[in-house]
């Protein structure tokens, strides 16, 4: 069964995985038994998972593993948000496919909500989040890591841009307004991002590259202005680098024509 659970202790995991194998107290949380390994671990294609303000997001796990006797199983992935408000998003379906009598890549699916009201615990969800798993072997061997690998989890940026006047003369002052914004997890809605380094960008009519105009800076409620002459038939558009916990964003184009 899969679900999204709020965990607030540590040691929630080590419970989970004593039940599961039989484990002691005095074993630790990252713990197995015999020669069984955890090969290699890819989250969304080893890419960020980036969540906005209402669609549930989800993200495929794989975790491939060998053991001498064969992989029977892989019991849960587990993904673990940061303190002080310490989250968890589980999934025991798990699907195991042999790639050979000794290894095997088990697959599931990480589900974030940012409306959920367990699981997503706000704004500072949006860093680096631990993954967890236990794999058993066909002889009983297992492992159990509580940070097999880590991945980041963002907050969706939005990025916007709109020249004006429009048309204008050739010669003239042309001003590029525009927001920067993301999700904000604690209210459910796109806040502007402030203070960000954003790149206003130019493409001429008959070009299909942009170069770079000059860098602007978001304002307290993300807004952005630039001013620039008008030149010739083209367009404008924001690109924004990204953050370690938003994600990188270009506007679409907005054409002008210069009389």
């Amino acid at each position: 069964m899969r679900t999204t659970t709020r965990i607030a202790l540590l040691g929630t995991t080590f419970a989970l995985v004593a039940g599961a194998v039989g484990a002691t107290s005095a074993q630790a949380a990252d713990g197995g038994s015999g020669d069984i390994t955890i090969d290699k671990v890819v989250i969304n294609g080893g890419k960020p998972v980036v969540v906005g303000t209402t669609k549930v997001v989800s993200a495929k796990v794989s975790v491939t593993a060998s053991d001498n006797s064969g992989i029977a199983r892989t019991t849960y992935i587990s993904a673990f948000g940061p303190t002080p408000n310490y989250a968890q998003i589980w999934d025991d379906e798990i699907t195991c496919v042999k790639a050979s009598a000794t290894t095997s890549t088990c697959t599931g699916t990480l589900t974030f909500d940012p409306q959920a009201s367990t699981g997503f615990v706000g704004n500072s969800a949006a860093a680096t989040w631990k993954l967890g798993t236990l794999v058993s072997a066909n002889d009983a061997n297992y492992i159990h890591r509580d940070a097999a690998t880590t991945f980041k989890v963002q907050r969706n940026s939005r990025l916007t841009a709109n020249a004006s006047p429009e048309p204008v003369k050739k010669g003239k002052t042309l001003t590029v307004t525009g927001l920067l914004s993301r999700a904000n997890w604690d209210t459910h809605t796109y806040r502007g991002y402030t203070k960000q380094k954003v790149t206003l960008q130019y493409r001429k009519k008959t070009s299909t590259k942009y170069t770079d105009v000059k860098t602007v800076t978001s304002s307290s409620t993300g807004s952005l202005k630039a001013t620039v002459t008008a030149s010739a038939d083209g367009y404008f558009r924001y690109k924004f680098a990204g953050t370690s916990t938003t994600p990188a964003v270009t506007s679409a184009g907005d054409f002008v024509d210069v009389k």
